[in-house]
């Protein structure tokens, strides 16, 4: 089910506004795709299906980035942390680095 204020794109990847979702009719979402420089009128079934399939609607999830530092030693991992001055602080001898860890995954991907 389409909804306003989600992002879309179309399955091909191209910008998509969402104006309506009660348009009525067989195809009540209303929108535009941009082509270029100019935005096209196209409406679409109430779950994104549009007559032509690349222009089926994909909603973009949002993204989510953590930042971890992680202490690595000869025989194990330690726990992360949020910040490379507690990864330091925590550190005992034997550490062999200090990792940074950047997680970028779309919401919903398990974080």
């Amino acid at each position: 089910m389409i909804e306003l204020g989600k992002q879309y794109v179309t399955r091909d990847g191209r910008e998509v506004r969402i104006y309506a979702v009660d348009g009525g009719g067989q195809f009540p979402v209303h929108g535009a795709i941009r082509e270029g420089q100019e935005w096209v009128a196209c409406t679409w079934l109430h779950d994104g299906v549009a007559g032509l399939h690349c222009n089926a609607l994909v909603e973009v999830k949002p993204r989510i980035q953590r930042e971890f530092w992680v202490n690595v030693y000869p025989d194990r991992l330690q726990t992360h942390y949020t910040e490379k001055s507690k990864a330091d602080f925590c550190a005992v001898p034997h550490r062999i680095a200090c990792v940074k860890l950047v997680i970028d995954c779309e919401e919903g991907e398990g974080l």
